[in-house]
């Protein structure tokens, strides 16, 4: 069966929804869109592995040939929930209008899949001298699942990775993590008239909230990266509830918030530290303390800026890589020994809001890019490696 063309393309997955929601009623399946793909990517050859990661929610890993090196192109294939009352269009159909294609995914991100088979179609993939593989994921906008997933499975992959969010074709090498945090404070509840009745949950998370910024103080202080926007580790105060009326003593109280730590702060230190603020708070105030994640949380990401992939993308892109300030799936395969960027043709500034869309001007740059990627990375034979170095 002939493959649809590029545009098609674009419609028939944007018509597949695959909406990944930490709220049930939003959530579904990704299965037809990486089936889908599968059969797509099939027709070149490819052989498609599906990943079942939890019940609905599958990985595709496609692979065309083999070898020691090799480039993988990777994308998730969820979006995140739509209010189409919001949208000018209907977010399931692919529209074009003023030289753009609109439509749930065209940027964040199921758009590059086409754009890949665009550039395979021209390729001889008859003369791979180095692996090439699709990795297509679930759950991203989400938990990141299938990228968890296919770090702790630890299988070997090709030594490159070029992850396909939108950064305007300019080459991202690092971007912050995010932690999301919850404290629970129990304490003794009780007539106010008299403090000694009890403990008070919310002055409790008085002190535990002065202890969070001063650590946030220290690790402004310790940790600085010229290159991002903001160039120092945040932790906002998200969200607080706690008691229940004036003349008591509030027995419970609950803090959310998020942390952003830069490359080389690790999380499991930092809520080391956190916790350990914690305990003497809850000393101190006579009260509970139960701390946890509201999620496991992404880590930091960086890609050093003398790595051969990443002056691969600046030379091809002519733009010198740059940071980001959303988290990916990149420190996921960092993990597993990728050199990794971040790499696509969308907009940032479009995704996950109404009326997304994809610049049909992006198209042929995006496409001519993943070929000289694929030229350099699969078409050429492997450089020998030093003997004890590893991609890491």
């Amino acid at each position: 069966m002939p493959l649809p063309s590029l545009k098609q393309q674009f419609s028939q997955l944007i018509a597949l929804p695959s909406v990944s929601c930490t709220q049930p009623e939003w959530d579904q399946s990704n299965l037809p869109v990486v089936e889908q793909l599968a059969q797509w990517f099939g027709e070149f050859g490819f052989a498609c592995e599906l990943q079942e990661i939890e019940p609905g929610k599958f990985n595709l890993l496609a692979t065309l040939g083999q070898g020691p090196g090799g480039l993988i192109l990777a994308g998730h294939t969820d979006t995140v929930p739509f209010d189409s009352g919001r949208w000018s269009l209907d977010p399931l159909k692919l529209l074009e209008r003023d030289d753009r294609w609109y439509g749930l995914g065209v940027c964040d991100m199921k758009g590059f899949f086409p754009l890949i088979i665009e550039a395979l179609k021209e390729l001889p993939l008859d003369k791979l001298q180095q692996p090439l593989m699709i990795l297509a994921t679930c759950d991203e906008e989400s938990s990141m699942s299938g990228a968890r997933a296919l770090a702790k499975l630890g299988r070997p992959l090709p030594r490159k990775a070029v992850i396909g969010e939108p950064t305007g074709l300019r080459p991202v090498r690092l971007h912050k993590g995010i932690l999301m945090e919850q404290i629970n404070i129990t304490g003794q509840s009780g007539h106010s008239s008299d403090p000694s009745l009890g403990h008070s949950a919310m002055e409790a998370m008085h002190a535990v909230i002065g202890r969070l910024l001063d650590l946030r103080g220290q690790w402004q202080k310790r940790w600085q990266n010229p290159l991002f926007g903001v160039p120092v580790p945040t932790l906002n105060l998200g969200c607080i509830h706690g008691g229940d009326n004036p003349n008591r003593i509030c027995a419970q109280c609950a803090l959310e918030f998020d942390l952003r730590p830069l490359p080389g702060m690790a999380s499991d230190e930092l809520r080391a530290q956190i916790r350990a603020q914690l305990t003497d708070v809850a000393a101190e105030h006579q009260v509970q303390i139960d701390y946890g994640p509201l999620f496991p949380g992404v880590p930091a990401f960086e890609e050093l800026a003398d790595s051969p992939l990443v002056q691969l993308a600046e030379r091809l892109t002519g733009h010198s890589a740059e940071s980001a300030a959303f988290a990916t799936e990149a420190p996921y395969l960092k993990a597993l020994g990728c050199q990794t960027i971040v790499l696509g043709p969308g907009d940032i500034a479009c995704a996950h809001q109404p009326d997304e869309y994809l610049d049909l001007a992006r198209i042929e740059p995006t496409v001519q890019l993943l070929r000289g990627l694929i030229d350099e990375c699969c078409l050429r034979p492997a450089e020998p490696q030093p003997q004890g170095s590893a991609d890491a």
